[in-house]
């Protein structure tokens, strides 16, 4: 009974400082987390060019008019006619492509048009006597141009076999800009026949202004490739009216002003997009 109390504290000894040493002897392993993969981001991702032409299909002109003043009495009257022929606009910008669904782009276009309008009145068109009881009308002209300075945001509504159809509406601001008008004046027969047709001409000074614009618009978009696409649509467009031209000498003032323009646009473009 002695001899097996020995021998197990024997082996008891023998085995404690094994088991110090085995535990002296584990390491853990170290556990290592992956790093997340870097992935760059492209500067340019979403950002597109465009270019655009258009032609305006027709405009609204409204009503035209002019003031006269003395100092002490001042009238407005309307001219009988006016209107401004169809041309063409240019324009350009840069975008943002959010998701989708929506884009943002601001952009600058102008155009130039030619004013016609005509003015008639009962009194003659000069104080000479042989003018006596006779009428005047006046044949106006003058040149007009805008620049316009827009922000534009579109809701893209899916693309299906390439095409995207998209409606659009923008918020900003045209400088225009009208050159002289150039007046003729012509006798009209009244209760007198007129000695003469055209009895002379003047011209009056063109304002300049920024005004209030804003524009509606629809069309589709083409995948030419991934990053070329062609646009087509109709753009409708509205400028505030404001001053057209004015003159004073002696005492006698007179001013005209312009109506609110409306424009409807057919227009082509192209956009770059930079991936």
């Amino acid at each position: 009974m002695i001899l097996a109390r020995r021998i197990a504290l024997l082996l008891a000894a023998t085995a404690l400082p094994l088991s110090h040493a085995a535990a002296a002897d584990y390491d853990p392993p170290v556990v290592v987390e992956a790093a997340e993969e870097f992935v760059p981001v492209e500067v340019g991702s979403g950002w597109y060019l465009r270019g655009d032409i258009g032609y305006i299909v027709s405009q609204d002109t409204g009503r035209y008019t002019y003031s006269i003043s003395n100092g002490v009495t001042s009238g407005s009257n309307s001219f009988d006619s006016a209107s401004l022929d169809n041309d063409f606009t240019f324009g350009g910008g840069v975008g943002y492509q959010f998701n989708e669904w929506f884009r943002a782009d601001a952009t600058i276009d102008g155009f130039r048009s030619d004013f016609s309008g005509s003015t008639s009145s009962a009194s003659p068109c000069s104080t000479d006597a042989a003018f006596d009881d006779t009428g005047c009308r006046s044949s106006d002209s003058a040149d007009m141009s805008a620049i316009s300075v827009m922000a534009n945001g579109y809701v893209d509504l899916g693309t299906y076999a390439g095409f995207t159809p998209y409606v659009g509406a923008g918020l900003g601001f045209s400088y225009v800009s009208w050159s002289d008008l150039g007046s003729k004046y012509y006798c009209v027969d009244g209760g007198a026949a007129c000695p003469d047709s055209l009895v002379g001409s003047s011209s009056m000074g063109g304002e300049s202004d920024w005004r209030f614009t804003y524009a509606l618009m629809a069309g589709a978009a083409y995948d030419l490739t991934n990053n070329w696409k062609v646009d087509v649509g109709y753009r409708y467009k509205q400028i505030d009216n404001g001053d057209m031209f004015s003159w004073a000498s002696d005492g006698l003032s007179i001013k005209g002003k312009d109506s609110d323009l409306s424009q409807h646009e057919i227009r082509v473009g192209l956009r770059y997009e930079i991936w």
